[in-house]
């Protein structure tokens, strides 16, 4: 079963690699080195998590057109450029990233600013080519849904916190906040973004936001166990980062016995919800292995 599963999870990934493939910018000759950068970001590998649930949830509800093509793609990209930014000596001063120097060790600072502006508005560029495909009302509400998941108001909104956390105490809902948005809102938009996109009722589409929710944060903590008890060779980038940054997870503060406790407990909220949304046996059936995936993993 679990081998079966790899196989197909191999397969979607591939999907999803070939999509945003098709819709890398490229450069008319003066920019060059600006979208050099931004596609050695943005094809430097990682789990393409994202993408892979716009495609499954659109499946679940039984689509089967290009509609969700444009927003897999726009989300790795929005996905790519925080990381971009993230990296930056000012925010985590990383070095690795997926295995590979990040951008501003490979080029510089500024070419790293300027490629991670590039996959936003590369981003917002690709996802509106979902008009030429599909309906123009669920195009628009899929686009309002993949601004307020990605702006000030989801990811960027949970970055900023975190950036202006670091180094102070933080209590758990500041702590929760910071992980439903940094990390749980692009779950949450790219699963919703797939129901919707392919006609999910709206109480659906509200149900699968919980999903993404819980399954963000039981991902996030497992990043923050992995921060302190992975192998840097394995997961692709350096360890005990969030100690260096004076940062505080929910590991610090439940310890691991609590911290994986609470992993089960979300991830087990996570598949009851999902057995409540859907049509596709089968891609349920996928959707339960692939949450299991992100909460066991060891990079």
């Amino acid at each position: 079963m679990r081998e079966s599963f790899d196989c197909l999870l191999a397969e979607r990934t591939k999907e999803a690699e070939t999509v945003i493939g098709d819709y890398i910018p490229s450069g008319d000759g003066y920019n060059e080195l600006l979208t050099e950068a931004m596609k050695y970001s943005l094809v430097a590998g990682g789990k393409r998590l994202r993408p892979v649930f716009i495609m499954s949830f659109f499946r679940l509800y039984g689509g089967n057109d290009d509609t969700v093509k444009p927003f897999m793609a726009a989300m790795e990209m929005l996905h790519t450029y925080s990381l971009v930014h993230d990296d930056l000596p000012a925010i985590d001063n990383d070095d690795y990233r997926r295995g590979r120097e990040t951008v501003h060790k490979r080029y510089n600072e500024a070419v790293a600013i300027l490629a991670g502006d590039g996959l936003l508005h590369a981003a917002y560029d690709t996802a509106i080519k979902a008009f030429s495909s599909g309906d123009a009302d669920i195009i628009v509400r899929a686009l309002t849904l993949f601004s307020n998941k990605t702006g000030i108001y989801g990811m960027l909104g949970g970055q900023s916190v975190d950036v202006f956390s670091t180094g102070n105490e933080v209590d758990k809902d500041t702590m929760e906040y910071i992980y439903k948005k940094k990390t749980g809102a692009l779950i949450e938009g790219s699963m919703m973004l797939g129901a919707l996109l392919a006609g999910a009722p709206k109480e659906d589409v509200s149900t699968i936001e919980k999903i993404g929710y819980n399954i963000g944060m039981a991902f996030q903590i497992r990043d923050d166990i992995l921060d302190v008890y992975g192998d840097s060779d394995t997961i692709g980038k350096p360890v005990n980062s969030d100690e260096k940054n004076n940062k505080k997870t929910y590991l610090s503060l439940l310890g691991r016995e609590k911290a994986e406790q609470y992993i089960d407990e979300l991830t087990g909220e996570a598949k009851k919800l999902l057995l409540t949304v859907g049509n596709d046996r089968e891609e349920r059936e996928f959707l339960l292995n692939l949450f299991d995936y992100m909460v066991i993993r060891n990079k």
